[in-house]
């Protein structure tokens, strides 16, 4: 008997997806609730579970086709059978690490589609690999020290080093072109960003600010800061507790155009850019303005380690009434933002390096930053986003204003 493999509810206003991959090939044992497929979302990537417990029937959709919510995608067959066994003259010379993943033992455990791909490549018994993630979930990192921990026990293999000099050399001069499927993700960030450059009327404004202070506060009590709340002070929680500052003193910039009305908002919900494996992704801090230094960086390592591991849920990249976006992390001098709509405006952080400037009348080396705020000009005049971005400024190099509210 088979038990149809369907596309679960993706969220609100998601009616389709793209398969990306298949992670049960068909024949192999599966568990209930174990991954089958990833599905790419025009938000994020997410995982089909299977229905019971069964064996890998039929792919009815492969890697790349567009596929609507409850759309079947496969089937899974009754029965424990597990996968055919290797034959005689293979078994014996199967390692035990990968007779393990062979036999799948991580249906037990909850891996994405990027960490499992690394076990199957590296040949590893995912069981015996200590997660840091959460939950003790196994992360890429996990699974690429293991790699090297193993590769380092084993023996040296001389005769492995003749088949691959044996490899055939690239003629010399040879131009090679490689044409990849754009991710869904991709494709809606492309069609996203288009968007606002053909509705909004986009105007980007420049400041830039000294990291002094921030910089000898986070030296003076990083170590405090961690041992008390578990968590690393970055730079991140000085900014979005900044911004949600200066968002109060200027309301446009937190408002939205609908139709022929202003929406204006009593709360702050902070879209932060983070790196995932397939592009970028802008999970949501929800009400920023009620946070801590502390609890917002929580809540932005918390985003990072999921993003990386393909577990960030959809509801958490919805919404959203200002972002932040840092291309300092990859030593962006300056840029200029796009806005993601509905939002007006975007921030954009740099990275930190000593210049020369005028203070008291001398030259002195600071540590400085370029902030750029790109903005809808339909709503924000010229002298809100001026004003939004000098008291962003003034937070920033005295951060005593945070705390006495000015």
């Amino acid at each position: 008997m088979s038990v149809e493999i369907k596309v679960p509810t993706l969220g609100e206003s998601i009616t389709e997806a793209t398969i990306g991959e298949w992670l049960k090939k068909p024949g192999e044992a599966v568990k209930a609730d174990e991954p089958v497929a990833s599905l790419e979302t025009d938000k994020v990537s997410v995982e089909v579970p299977a229905p019971a417990d069964g064996v890998m029937g039929a792919h009815a959709a492969q890697p790349g086709d567009t596929v609507a919510v409850g759309a079947v995608i496969g089937y899974l067959e009754a029965g424990g059978a597990a996968a055919a066994p290797a034959t005689p003259a293979a078994a014996p010379a199967a390692t035990p690490a990968a007779a393990a993943v062979a036999d799948e033992p991580a249906g037990d455990l909850t891996l994405s589609p990027s960490v499992r791909r690394l076990v199957l490549e590296h040949g590893l018994d995912p069981t015996q690999i200590r997660g840091t993630g959460k939950d003790g979930r196994l992360t890429k990192e996990d699974v690429l020290a293991a790699a090297e921990a193993a590769k380092a026990k084993a023996p040296a293999t001389p005769a492995a080093a003749p088949a691959v000099a044996a490899a055939a050399p690239a003629p010399a001069g040879a131009r090679r072109e490689e044409r990849v499927r754009m991710s869904r993700l991709r494709q809606t960030i492309a069609s996203r960003l288009k968007e606002a450059q053909n509705t909004a009327a986009m105007l980007t404004t420049f400041n830039d600010v000294d990291m002094t202070a921030v910089i000898e506060a986070r030296a003076r009590y990083k170590d405090l800061f961690e041992k008390k709340h578990g968590v690393r002070l970055g730079f991140m929680g000085f900014f979005v507790k900044a911004a949600v500052q200066a968002l109060r003193d200027v309301p446009a910039v937190n408002a939205s155009i609908e139709g022929d009305e202003i929406v204006y908002r009593d709360y702050v919900d902070v879209s932060v850019a983070v790196s995932a494996p397939n592009g970028l992704v802008v999970p949501v801090i929800r009400d920023a303005q009620e946070m801590s230094v502390a609890t917002i960086e929580k809540t932005i390592g918390d985003f990072g380690k999921r993003a990386k591991d393909g577990t960030l849920k959809i509801d958490e990249m919805k919404g959203g009434t200002f972002t932040i976006s840092n291309g300092g992390v990859f030593g962006s001098l300056l840029s200029t933002p796009i806005i993601n709509p509905p939002q007006s405006a975007v921030l954009g952080l740099h990275r930190i390096e000593d210049r020369p400037v005028v203070r008291d009348g001398q030259i002195v080396v600071r540590p400085m930053m370029y902030l750029a705020l790109s903005y809808d000009h339909r709503l924000i005049d010229g002298r809100e986003a001026v004003t939004f971005l000098v008291a962003l400024k003034n937070a920033i190099e005295d951060p005593t204003r945070l705390l006495i509210d000015l």
